[in-house]
């Protein structure tokens, strides 16, 4: 059957005509002497101000690279972005020169790195390293410059900010770090904020507070989230929607409920039956079979089909386009439907 304009969505969705952060077809492509890994492969998504956009998929599925392409903080060679537009506030951050690009990147958008221990200088106190961005973007004194580092750890609720001032990143535990690495990257009161797997490698307790953190932030200064995290448990309560990604590209976006009500892509699907329920004690935990795909050689036609209950003949030979399920909801899968009715044919 012909598809129509109305039967698959437009490369840009979201919410409002001007997003605040647009990410538009975007390729990334690292060129190695094994070939060439295809790691970011057309992805598009919006966020708008005061707006959460979590995004999610397997390690090695291009949250990340995508969220350093936004920054601009790629190791070029050998990463090369052979296409697509980064628009910020509707300028194409990719167009700009490496001056202009750096008085975004920080100020206007920033991020939150995943491992806090590694981002963090070692041989600088936090306060030294937190003060850095006022003293470099906004030419304070050190000892004013110290003044809003205080104010900023006090901000991220870290304990006796003032006395902890002049401690080394070691000194603090991870759920502390983490809170100094929002501190340093709010510091400018930046218009979108990334944060690339916030909360890994810590308890429960302290991923809560995390999440609790970025929320309260978001809405104290409407500054647009996209939240990158493999876990769909941390972001069923912060997340106005959602985008879903596996080998490169978005398979599937939606609103948060809709996503956790009914999944519309095989591989949302079992990321949601993947994750335990108290109401199954005692049974086996679903996995998806096999493996990630290799980015030096991705499957033909859909990039999941190796993996898909679904799989049928044209899986193995068409790229299925970003179907519309409904409104600015949609779906990289020939079968959609199916999924959405719960079994394959």
């Amino acid at each position: 059957m012909k598809k129509t304009s109305e039967d698959v969505l437009p490369a840009e969705g979201g919410l409002g005509d001007h997003p605040l952060l647009a990410v538009d077809d975007l390729h990334v492509e690292f060129r190695t002497r094994a070939g060439i890994v295809r790691a970011v492969n057309g992805v598009s998504y919006t966020v708008g101000p005061g707006e959460t956009l979590a995004v999610l998929g397997e390690s090695g599925s291009g949250k990340s690279v995508t969220a350093q392409a936004i920054m601009g903080i790629l190791d070029m060679p050998p990463a090369v972005i052979p296409q697509g537009q980064i628009r910020f506030k509707g300028t194409d951050l990719l167009k700009l020169s490496e001056e202009a690009r750096s008085q975004v990147r920080g100020q206007r958008v920033a991020m939150v790195f995943q491992d806090a221990l590694s981002a963090l200088n070692p041989v600088f106190t936090v306060g030294w390293q937190i003060s850095e961005m006022f003293r470099v973007h906004r030419g304070m004194s050190k000892r004013d410059a110290l003044k809003k580092a205080v104010e900023l750890m006090d901000r991220v609720r870290i304990p006796a900010a003032r006395q902890r001032v002049n401690d080394y990143p070691h000194q603090f535990s991870g759920g502390m770090r983490q809170r100094i690495m929002i501190a340093m990257s709010i510091a400018l009161d930046p218009e979108v904020l990334i944060a690339d797997e916030p909360t890994t490698a810590l308890d429960v307790t302290v991923q809560a507070q995390i999440m609790e953190l970025l929320a309260d932030l978001q809405r104290e200064s409407r500054m647009g989230l996209i939240l990158i995290t493999h876990d769909l448990g941390v972001v069923a309560d912060v997340a106005d929607k959602i985008a879903v990604m596996y080998g490169g590209r978005i398979v599937e976006n939606a609103p948060v409920h809709d996503i956790y009500k009914s999944p519309a892509h095989p591989y949302t699907k079992g990321l949601l039956e993947s994750i335990p329920r108290v109401d199954q004690k005692g049974q086996d935990l679903y996995a998806i079979k096999g493996l990630p795909p290799n980015l030096l050689d991705l499957p033909t036609g859909c990039a999941f089909h190796p993996r898909c209950p679904y799989r049928q003949d044209n899986c193995v030979t068409d790229v299925p386009p970003l179907h519309r399920v409904s409104g600015v909801r949609g779906s990289a899968c020939h079968y959609w439907r199916e999924v959405l009715d719960g079994e394959p044919q």
